[in-house]
């Protein structure tokens, strides 16, 4: 019998970037967007929401541009909403061919947060669905609180596809947005529409917030549909979004009758790769990706492994690009950078191989030792940086003696302006802080409330090459992270404060 082959969709960079405190770079998107789609193999990409920020235009600018050039038009997606026609302006200025449009998929969201009956919502979907095709943007829709909509209002789901299944749009998307069905809803859900609505193409996007979302996913294509919505690392605001891996895996080993186009060995570089562009960690007992997940500690089985594989399943380590440990410990050897980024499936521009080899030569003319494990921060790193900064520090001077409170002085480039202001405080980084908010308070200007701080060295790695430091500022009601990387503590906080001076000046 012939397997029905499951779409994958990836809304790491969209919805996965609704993890509080977590925004990607321009170069960090289009680098996770080639990999994804060229490395991990994944069948559609949803990376941004319209209308959002300058940086999103242009982040999405770059993607499309580069999907151009390989023919992935259709699998790059966008978010966009029933605004009169601005997000398909939006759209246009970006290059973008396809849009993941937002309406409502229950009568309680229609009521009572635009205010409008079905036949006035309806109208408006038909308009912009219509201008979109006019303007050669194909239209998916996603029905927002379709889960409630099943439980609360079930007619007002029936008018709904029966209306949309007269436009010419490619799918439906169904998402659970609020993580509340259980798996036995799930299956009973996507049955009634799919038997209902054969003809329509119906991926669905779980939320995790039972812990239920694999089971959902798993029960979503047993039930019919034909596509699924995943996240890397399940990255997604509150519990986050249907973990990419350990569905993956799931559906490979317990729905015979399926299949999917993921590269499963690309999934753990992937993984490790996300989480460091976002500053978020894999739990170390995280299904498949996470660092202990191959590991056996008991001596009872590392002998059985030897008698049999007693201990193993099918979840083999090799499968996912990986190898079984047995908590012995391991060293990482040095290797060639090039090699480094092929393993990572990161594809770099000659003049961004030269940066990150730069970076490994400062580190080396301090007699440091780069391990494998430090190379995606370095990375990392490199690609954050911009080249078209407007807050620059200039230079520093960093003085603690014993018995004296430390001091710093501090000289700022601000679009041009030379400014300098000395202060003490604390410890070394304090002081800087304190110079720093002399400087803006001339400018009559207010930093961000430092409201967390942490220090750590790359996860796996065993040396002391790198520092990250992980600030955390609140300006306002408004919360967001910088990390800075350095072989010195304080010199990585100081990148991390340098981030966050250019943020607050966009």
């Amino acid at each position: 019998m012939k397997k029905r082959t499951i779409e994958i969709m990836d809304t790491t960079l969209r919805d996965g970037e609704q993890t509080s405190g977590v925004s990607f770079s321009i170069a960090e998107k289009l680098a996770l967007s080639k990999l994804l789609l060229d490395e991990l193999r994944v069948d559609r990409i949803e990376i941004a929401s319209a209308r959002v920020s300058e940086g999103e235009l242009k982040a999405v600018k770059e993607v499309s541009h580069w999907a151009k050039t390989k023919g992935y038009e259709q699998r790059v997606e966008i978010l966009t909403f029933v605004d009169g026609g601005i997000s398909i302006d939006w759209m246009n200025q970006s290059g973008a061919r396809v849009q993941n449009l937002l309406t409502k998929g229950s009568l309680n969201h229609l009521k009572y947060q635009l205010k409008k009956t079905p036949d006035q919502h309806f109208k408006a979907i038909e308009e912009n669905v219509l201008v979109a095709q006019k303007e050669g943007i194909s239209t998916n829709v996603y029905l927002e609180d379709w889960s409630n909509g099943m439980r609360n209002s079930r007619d007002y789901v029936k008018d709904y596809l029966s209306f949309v299944s007269s436009l010419p749009i490619k799918r439906v998307l169904l998402p659970d947005t609020l993580g509340v069905m259980t798996y036995y809803e799930t299956f009973s859900f996507v049955s009634e529409v799919v038997k209902n609505y054969p003809d329509i193409h119906f991926d669905f996007h779980g939320h995790n917030d039972y812990d239920l979302s694999v089971a959902n996913a798993m029960e979503a294509v047993r039930a019919g549909c034909h596509g699924l919505h995943l996240t890397v690392n399940g990255m997604g605001e509150r519990a986050g979004n249907t973990p990419m891996a350990s569905t993956v895996a799931t559906l490979k080993d317990f729905l015979p009758e399926v299949d999917v186009n993921i590269n499963e060995t690309s999934l753990y570089k992937v993984s490790k790769l996300v989480a460091t562009f976002t500053g978020f960690r894999i739990p170390v007992n995280k299904p498949v990706v996470g660092q202990n997940v191959f590991t056996q500690t008991a001596g009872i089985h590392a002998d059985g492994d030897k008698k049999k594989n007693l201990y193993f399943n099918d979840l083999l380590p090799e499968r996912f690009g990986r190898t079984r440990e047995y908590a012995l410990g391991k060293t990482s050897g040095k290797a060639n950078i090039q090699k480094n980024l092929q393993k990572l499936g990161v594809t770099l521009n000659d003049d961004e191989v030269k940066k990150v080899t730069q970076r490994i030569i400062e580190l080396g003319d301090k007699k440091e030792i780069v391990t494998t494990e430090d190379l995606p921060y370095i990375i990392s790193d490199v690609l954050n940086s911009s080249t078209d900064q407007k807050v620059v520090v200039k230079s520093y001077v960093l003085t603690h003696a014993k018995g004296l409170q430390p001091n710093t002085v501090v000289s700022l480039d601000m679009e041009g302006e030379i400014l300098e202001e000395n202060a003490s405080g604390d410890g070394q980084f304090d002081a800087f802080m304190n110079a720093l908010k002399k400087i803006y308070k001339k400018k009559k200007m207010i930093l961000p409330q430092l409201i967390d701080y942490a220090v750590r060295i790359p996860p796996g790695s065993n040396s002391d090459a790198l520092c990250e430091t992980l600030i955390t500022w609140k300006n306002g009601d408004k919360e967001f992270i910088t990390r800075g990387l350095d072989s010195d503590q304080t010199v990585s906080a100081i990148k991390a404060a340098e981030k966050m001076l250019n943020i607050i000046s966009t």
